[in-house]
C-alpha cells in the first residue's frame, strides 16, 4: 500500500506540472552516518517518463535515462535545440552540408535517421523534418530533455533504433507569467524568445511563445567565395494548453508553427539566381505545422490517449536542382496503465500514417509516367511489465508487434534489470531488439534530385538490431558531498541494413539489404562533483567503434563522422552576488570523412575542441545579463568545399587544370565554419 501511495504521489505531481523545478534534482541525503548504519536514504529523485512511457522516480527506473534541465543548456546559450544538444556526452549534432549547414543528431556514432526526437513523448520530428526541423525548436520551450541511448523500438517503434531524445516542454500551469530572452553576437546573429502565460480560472492555463532568429550577414573569412555560415530568417510560434482535471488526470494540447528561409552559397548570390546555373546557392523555404496532445479518460482505470500530427512543406533549390517535398505524419497511441501487486503493467496500441510526395523519381510509378506519393500506415501493439521483485531488484519485460504493408510483421522484445544493493551503487542491464522501416526518399533526397531510375532490388526487409547496454552508477562519498560516476558499455549488432548503390549503374539508384552486418560498440563515462567551495564540474568521455563489414571480406569500414574519442566538459563557478562563470565545450578525436578518389584532403579529421565561456549576473528583480565568447580556441575545418570556384562542374573534365576529375563537393565539413565570436544577452522572468 505504501509503494502504491508513493507511485500515486509521483504520478500526480507529474500530471500537475512537468515544469515544476521541485521535480528536478532534489538529491538530499539526510545523513551519511545514518546511511552507513541503516544502508538507506531519504531520496526525492528526478521523475522520468521516457524509459518506460510512464512517470516514475529515476532511481526506480530499470532503464538508464539521462536528464538535462533547461538551466543546464543555459550555460552555453544557443538559439535552438540542434546546437544545444552538443553538451550531452555521446550525442553529436552532425553538420551534413558545408553550404546550407543542415544536419542531424548522432547518438553513440549512429546516423541521424536512427535517432527518434520526441516532443512531450510524441514523435514529432522524423524523416524529412530531421533535415531542417531540428534547428527550428527553440530552447525557450524546454522544461527538460530526457535521453535514452540504445534501441527503444519496443516502446516507440520504428526510428527509435539508436536512441530517443524526448524534449519535454514547459507546463502552462506553472510557467512564468512573462519570460524574455534577447541575444546577439558579433556576427550579427540575433535571437528573441518571448513567452507569456494566461490563466483561465483555476482549471486551465495557456502559454504563448514566440521565437525569432535572424542571421543575414554574408561572411567569408576563409576566402573561398562561399558563406561560412548559412543565412537564416526563422520564426516559431508555440501555444500550449494545460488543464487541471479531477483526480489529477492528464490533459494538454499544443500547437506550433515554423517558417524558415535559409540560404548558403556564393557571396554574389541573390534571389534572382534562385534555381539558376550561373551563381551557386542553396535556398530552402520551410513551412511546418505541429499539433500534439494527451488526454486521460475520465474512468476509474488509467487509460491515456495521445496524438500528434505534423505537416512539413519544403521548397528548395540546390544550385539548379529543385527539391519540392511535402510530408504529413499522423500518430495515435492509447495505453492502459495498471498496477497489480508488485507489477506495473502497460498495454497499448498505436497507429501511424505517413504521406510523402516530392518531385524526384522516388515518387514516380514504375513506368515513370504517374506520380505516386508514398502512403505508409503502420499498426502497432505493445505490452510491458515492470516487476519490483524487492527493494534491490527490479525486472522489466516488454514486447512490441508492428505491421507494415511493405515489411509486414515486425517483433521487438525488450528486457531490463536493475540491481541496487544500497544507495551508493546501481547496476542496470538492458537488452533489446530494434527495427527501422526506412523512408528511402526522405533520407537520400539530395541524391534523388537528378534523373536516375530508382530500383528496389528485392523485397526489402526492415533493418534490425540486437542491443545490449550495461550501466553502472556509483555515488562516492567525499566528506559531506558525493562524486557521481555514471559508466556505460554498449554493443549493437545491425543486420538487413538498407543501403543505396549509386555506383554500379550511373543512371540508377539500386536499393537492397546489406550483405553483411554493422556494429556500434563503445564505452561512456560521466563524472560530476560539487566542491565545498562554489565550483561544479561535469566531465564526460565516450569511446566509439562503429563499422560495417561485408560478407566474405575481412576489412572493416568505419562509419563516417563517428570519432573514436569524444567528450564534453562543463565548469561552473558561482561568486557572491549571483555572479557566475561557465566554461563549457566538446572535444572530438579523428573521424573518417567522405573523401573523393585521389582527394588531396585528409581522410580523417584532426583532434579539435569547441569551447565557450559565459559570464552572467542575476538580479532579484528577475533580470539576468550574460555575455561571453564562443569557439574560444578559434577552430574551423580546412578545405570544407571541393572546387568552390566551379560549383556547377562546368570544367570538371579539364585534363590540364583538373587531371583527377574532382567534382564540387559539400559533404566534407565536420564542424562549424564560424570562428571565434562574442555574444551578449538579457533575460527577464516574471513569476
Amino acid at each position: 500500500m505504501r509503494r502504491i501511495l508513493l507511485s500515486y504521489i509521483l504520478f500526480s505531481s507529474f500530471c500537475f506540472s512537468q515544469e515544476n523545478d521541485t521535480l528536478n534534482v532534489i538529491r538530499k541525503i539526510d545523513s551519511l552516518q545514518d546511511l552507513h548504519k541503516k544502508e538507506r536514504t531519504k531520496l526525492i529523485d528526478d521523475v522520468v517518463i521516457t524509459g518506460t512511457i510512464k512517470p516514475m522516480s529515476r532511481s526506480k527506473s530499470p532503464v538508464a535515462v539521462e536528464i538535462y534541465t533547461s538551466k543546464f543548456f543555459q550555460k552555453n546559450p544557443t538559439p535552438n535545440i540542434f546546437e544545444a544538444i552538443a553538451m550531452v556526452n555521446g550525442v553529436k549534432p552532425q553538420l551534413n552540408c558545408s553550404v546550407c549547414n543542415t544536419g542531424d543528431i548522432h547518438i553513440n556514432g549512429l546516423e541521424g535517421p536512427y535517432t527518434m526526437i520526441l516532443i512531450d513523448g510524441m514523435p514529432i520530428v522524423s524523416s524529412l523534418s530531421t533535415v531542417y526541423g531540428l534547428s527550428g525548436i527553440p530552447n525557450s520551450l524546454i522544461d527538460r530533455i530526457e535521453v535514452v541511448k540504445g534501441p527503444a523500438s519496443s516502446l516507440y517503434g520504428s526510428e527509435a533504433m539508436g536512441g530517443v531524445i524526448n524534449i519535454i516542454t514547459k507546463n502552462a500551469l506553472s510557467a512564468p507569467k512573462l519570460s524574455v530572452d534577447i541575444m546577439t553576437t558579433t556576427w550579427n546573429e540575433n535571437s528573441l524568445d518571448l513567452s507569456t502565460k494566461f490563466n483561465f480560472g483555476k482549471k486551465a492555463a495557456s502559454i504563448l511563445s514566440l521565437n525569432y532568429f535572424n542571421f543575414n550577414e554574408k561572411i567569408d573569412q576563409n576566402k573561398d567565395n562561399f558563406t561560412d555560415a548559412a543565412l537564416q530568417n526563422r520564426i516559431s510560434v508555440f501555444n500550449k494548453w494545460n488543464f487541471q482535471r479531477k483526480e489529477n488526470r492528464l490533459g494538454s494540447f499544443a500547437l506550433r508553427y515554423l517558417y524558415e528561409d535559409r540560404f548558403g552559397g556564393e557571396m554574389q548570390w541573390d534571389r534572382s539566381y534562385r534555381g539558376s546555373n550561373e551563381v551557386y546557392g542553396e535556398s530552402i523555404y520551410t513551412n511546418r505545422v505541429e499539433a500534439f496532445g494527451v488526454y486521460q479518460l475520465p474512468i476509474k482505470e488509467q487509460v491515456i490517449a495521445q496524438f500528434s500530427y505534423n505537416y512539413h512543406d519544403q521548397n528548395s533549390f540546390y544550385g539548379s536542382n529543385p527539391y519540392l517535398a511535402t510530408q504529413k505524419v499522423a500518430f495515435l497511441q492509447t495505453y492502459w496503465d495498471k498496477s497489480l501487486g508488485n507489477h506495473d503493467l502497460i498495454v497499448g496500441a498505436t497507429f501511424k500514417k505517413t504521406f510523402y510526395d516530392d518531385n524526384t523519381p522516388g515518387t514516380l510509378s514504375s513506368d515513370g509516367l504517374l506520380n505516386e506519393p508514398m502512403k505508409s500506415p503502420i499498426f502497432g501493439a505493445f505490452i510491458q511489465d515492470q516487476w519490483e521483485i524487492n527493494e534491490k531488484n527490479t525486472l522489466l519485460l516488454g514486447y512490441r508487434f508492428d505491421y507494415d504493408k511493405i515489411h509486414h510483421s515486425v517483433h521487438s522484445p525488450r528486457f531490463a534489470w536493475k540491481f541496487s544493493p544500497n544507495p551508493y551503487h546501481t547496476l542496470r542491464l538492458n537488452f533489446g531488439t530494434g527495427f527501422r522501416v526506412v523512408n528511402l526518399f526522405t533520407e537520400d533526397h539530395a541524391a534523388l534530385t537528378g534523373s536516375r531510375e530508382v530500383v528496389i532490388r528485392s523485397d526489402l526487409k526492415p533493418e534490425r538490431s540486437i542491443n545490449g547496454n550495461l550501466n553502472y552508477i556509483w555515488k562516492i562519498p567525499v566528506a559531506d558531498r558525493l562524486i557521481n560516476l555514471d559508466a556505460s558499455a554498449f554493443y549493437t549488432y545491425f543486420s538487413n541494413k538498407i543501403v543505396g548503390d549509386f555506383d554500379s549503374e550511373p543512371d540508377k539508384i539500386i536499393y537492397d539489404n546489406l550483405l553483411g552486418y554493422g556494429v556500434s560498440r563503445g564505452l561512456a563515462l560521466n563524472i560530476d562533483y560539487s566542491f565545498s567551495f562554489p565550483l561544479i564540474v561535469n566531465l564526460g568521455v565516450t569511446y566509439l567503434d562503429v563499422y560495417q563489414k561485408f560478407d566474405g571480406e575481412n576489412e572493416k569500414i568505419q562509419q563516417l563522422h563517428a570519432p573514436k574519442w569524444s567528450g564534453t566538459y562543463s565548469l561552473t563557478y558561482k561568486f557572491p552576488g549571483d555572479f557566475t562563470i561557465d566554461f563549457t565545450g566538446q572535444f572530438y578525436g579523428p573521424m573518417r570523412l567522405p573523401v573523393l578518389p585521389n582527394d588531396y584532403r585528409p581522410e580523417y579529421s584532426p583532434l579539435y575542441s569547441l569551447a565557450n565561456i559565459q559570464v552572467s549576473k542575476s538580479f532579484k528583480s528577475g533580470f539576468e545579463v550574460y555575455c561571453g565568447i564562443k569557439n574560444v580556441f578559434n577552430f574551423t575545418p580546412n578545405d570544407p568545399l571541393m572546387r568552390p570556384f566551379d560549383p556547377f562542374d562546368k570544367n570538371v573534365n579539364d585534363p590540364i587544370n583538373n587531371p583527377n576529375h574532382y567534382t564540387f563537393d559539400t559533404t566534407y565539413g565536420y564542424a562549424p565554419m564560424q570562428r571565434i565570436r562574442g555574444f551578449l544577452g538579457v533575460k527577464y522572468n516574471l513569476k
